[in-house]
């Protein structure tokens, strides 16, 4: 009776063991059980950013994959890039803060993401899912909220703003022919929503580091920023790392669109910034040598800034387009014209659309009928058109004319410095919408020629006791 007791007991001693193994090779990648000292699992912070994934990025990812094509490719990114953002909540849990260009070098993989999906969507703009690309494209920067103080919720907020002026378009064109576009649409918009709540719970003032542990540095964190989901289940081991990959992509940094971003990877050279500077000489300072001073007589410099294997940053002359004028299915497509002032769409229809992008110094004048016009990226443009039943859209533009020879319902002006609109008899009951915008004005025919009014850039907004109440400010001479 005996030996059988002491049997069992070995045998619960077993099967203790082999729970406890189990428990450990179904940990999460990072999860090291132990954070600041107390076994628990990951920080509550990165517990609850593993819910938000789980659930409003893996349904956008669902919804995404429905759509296929472009999207889903997009929202792989996407998906892709919430994996790095949650790897650096799961290292800055564990980790006191370290110094500021340390955190510069640390962002590197999440700013590497973000430009990675910016590019893909400059890089399809011929695609039919264009709208959903740049709704994407204009609002992934709020993950660089971890850089932000002292207010990140706000700032996800602003990003989220800037999402809905291109999922209004895709709604406007999918709410009575396609839900599944309308679901793809509030599956993305939730993130932003839901993010601003994460953060306002754990990271209200600024991202949230730990109090104790060792500092965070790139050496250090370099196991947990690795590439891979580290959410159960676990995936297999990464083969091993090459060269650490922080200026792999210093060619780039010239192609990516301007957003914060661009900003992480600048910050990312740090005390490398300097290097490019090349030492002057006293016979090359103009105080200490009369030559220079005398006309022409700067000469070139003998030093190795002339040699081939020189480190001085060279510029390099921007990339040119061939310009484009056709029509695409039901959309024309004006890009990248320059200088031309005989630009002529003589036969629209009423299905057609047409997108102007970065045209400078151009003129084009449609007639007919057409549904919406599109200005984006344009500089000192000129656009004459006859009517449009939709909407006209001037976008991230500047010094941009346009005079209504029929009728135009609204006419909407987003980040744009610059903009006349003369409009026509007919089109008097036409709506201005701006935001972002400046030096805009609209010239209104009155006995025979066009007199012009300001649309107001400053308002004053207060509190009437029960709603706030905004009207534009008068300027005060």
């Amino acid at each position: 009776m005996a030996e059988m007791q002491g049997l069992m007991e070995r045998l619960e001693r077993v099967v203790g063991r082999l729970e406890v193994l189990s428990a450990e090779s179904h940990r999460p990648p990072g999860d090291f059980g132990e954070i600041n000292g107390v076994n628990g699992g990951v920080a509550p912070s990165v517990e609850a950013f593993d819910k938000l994934m789980n659930s409003m990025v893996a349904e956008f990812l669902k919804k995404s994959r429905i759509l296929a094509g472009d999207v889903e490719t997009h929202a792989e990114m996407v998906h892709s890039a919430f994996q790095a953002q949650r790897a650096f909540l799961l290292m800055a849990s564990q980790h006191q803060q370290p110094q500021e260009n340390d955190v510069a070098a640390l962002l590197k993989p999440i700013s590497e993401k973000i430009q990675e999906i910016q590019t893909f969507r400059e890089r399809n703009r011929g695609s039919k899912m264009f709208n959903h690309l740049s709704a994407v494209s204009e609002s992934i920067p709020a993950l660089g909220w971890i850089a932000v103080s002292p207010k990140p919720g706000p700032y996800v907020k602003e990003m989220n703003d800037a999402a809905t002026f291109y999922t209004n378009r895709v709604l406007k064109d999918y709410k009575h022919s396609d839900l599944r576009h309308v679901d793809w649409v509030k599956s993305y918009l939730n993130i932003w929503s839901e993010l601003q709540a994460y953060i306002k719970e754990h990271h209200t003032t600024g991202l949230t580091w730990s109090k104790t542990g060792p500092v965070a540095s790139t050496a250090s964190a370099l196991s947990v920023l690795s590439p891979g989901p580290g959410l159960p289940p676990p995936p297999p081991p990464p083969p091993p790392p090459g060269p650490p990959p922080f200026f792999e992509n210093e060619g780039r940094r010239e192609e990516s669109s301007p957003s914060r971003s661009a900003l992480f990877a600048q910050l990312n050279q740090g005390e490398e910034i300097t290097k490019g500077l090349r030492h002057v000489t006293d016979d090359q300072k103009t105080h200490k040598n009369p030559r220079l001073r005398a006309p022409g007589g700067q000469t070139p410099s003998p030093t190795k800034s002339h040699t081939p294997g020189s480190r001085a940053p060279q510029s390099h002359p921007p990339q040119k387009h061939a310009p484009v004028l056709e029509l695409e299915g039901k959309k024309w497509r004006v890009e990248y014209q320059e200088g031309r002032n005989d630009l002529v769409i003589a036969e629209t229809e009423l299905k057609q659309v047409a997108y102007i992008f970065k045209c400078n110094k151009s003129t084009l004048q449609m007639k007919g009928k057409i549904n919406s016009i599109t200005i984006d990226n344009c500089k000192k443009f000129g656009l004459v058109f006859d009517n449009v039943v939709g909407i006209v859209e001037v976008i991230n533009s500047k010094d941009i004319q346009m005079q209504v020879m029929g009728r135009v319902p609204t006419i909407s002006i987003n980040k744009t410095e610059g903009c006349h609109i003369y409009l026509s008899e007919d089109a008097l009951d036409c709506e201005i919408v701006s935001a972002k915008s400046s030096e805009m004005n609209v010239l209104i025919p009155q006995d025979g020629d066009y007199r012009e009014f300001p649309v107001p850039e400053q308002f004053k907004t207060v509190w009437d006791g029960s709603k706030l109440v905004t009207e534009p400010a008068e300027i005060m001479g």
